[in-house]
């Protein structure tokens, strides 16, 4: 496992230990890890988006605290919190971050994750670079709001 796959596991667990929400010391875990507060910024940027059900507050300072929050989760608010969150765009490696994560949820079966998969892959998308995100975003929308 990659450094950023081990935090942000780390970051999830402890949401077990408490009800919807966690706050942590951006140096505190940057220290925990032994890696510098920039690593722990790029997976909470990366990972706990709104459109993957997360949304974060971040205050500079004292070691930057951090206040993530889980959205509520049910089937439909989840998949219409995604669709109205999702951007113009919607780049391949994010689709994939958004199909595991409704996957881990219980949202989707293996079965629509790999029909979401193949929808937007770059297999598929057999189109000037410049416009694939955007459309793969449409389809990724299009394909969520039938679920």
């Amino acid at each position: 496992m990659r450094l950023s796959d081990i935090i942000e596991e780390f970051i999830k667990d402890m949401f077990d230990d408490q009800s919807d929400y966690i706050e942590i010391q951006r140096n505190d875990l940057a220290e925990k890890f032994n890696c510098v507060p920039s690593q722990i910024n790029y997976v909470i940027s990366t990972r706990f988006k709104p459109s993957q059900g997360y949304y974060v507050e971040s205050k500079r300072g004292g070691g930057g605290h951090i206040k993530i929050k889980k959205v509520d989760t049910s089937k439909t608010n989840y998949l219409m919190y995604i669709i109205t969150n999702i951007e113009e765009t919607l780049s391949s490696k994010e689709v994939d971050i958004l199909i595991s994560n409704l996957l881990s949820y219980g949202m989707i079966t293996e079965k629509e994750a790999k029909l979401l998969k193949v929808a937007t892959s770059d297999n598929i998308l057999i189109i000037p670079i410049e416009y694939k995100d955007k459309l793969r975003a449409n389809i990724f929308k299009n394909m969520l709001l039938n679920l």
